[in-house]
């Protein structure tokens, strides 16, 4: 099993900055990826990033060049930076832990931008 604990998130204006983390502890095992997803009332959860034990990082084009997502092996922690927000980014962000044999989520933290 695998546990991740999220933190961060919160209310932010259209422009600002926020910043996640989501740290995982358990059996962690290599190869794996560590990412964020994010679910907006009323939509499917949508792919926000994801980068692997080695450093291969992949982003939703919504993000691109606002977001930067980044980990530290040594403490099995993934953060995302959040620049320029929109509105459109208001959603419920997920933290997922995968590797060969499961995918782990944590149980997601509210980002709020308003107008």
């Amino acid at each position: 099993q695998v546990q991740l604990v999220e933190s961060g998130g919160g209310l932010v204006q259209a422009g600002g900055s926020l910043r996640l983390s989501c740290a995982a502890s358990g059996n962690i095992r290599s190869p794996n990826a560590m990412g964020w997803y994010r679910q907006a009332p009323g939509k499917q959860r949508e792919l926000v990033a994801t980068v692997s034990n080695v450093g291969r990082s992949n982003y939703a084009d919504s993000v691109k060049g606002r977001f930067t997502i980044s980990r530290d092996n040594a403490k099995n922690t993934v953060y995302l930076q959040m620049n320029d927000l929109k509105p459109e980014d208001t959603a419920v962000y997920y933290c997922l832990f995968s590797n060969v044999a499961k995918d782990y989520w944590a149980k997601g933290t509210l980002v709020t931008v308003s107008s």
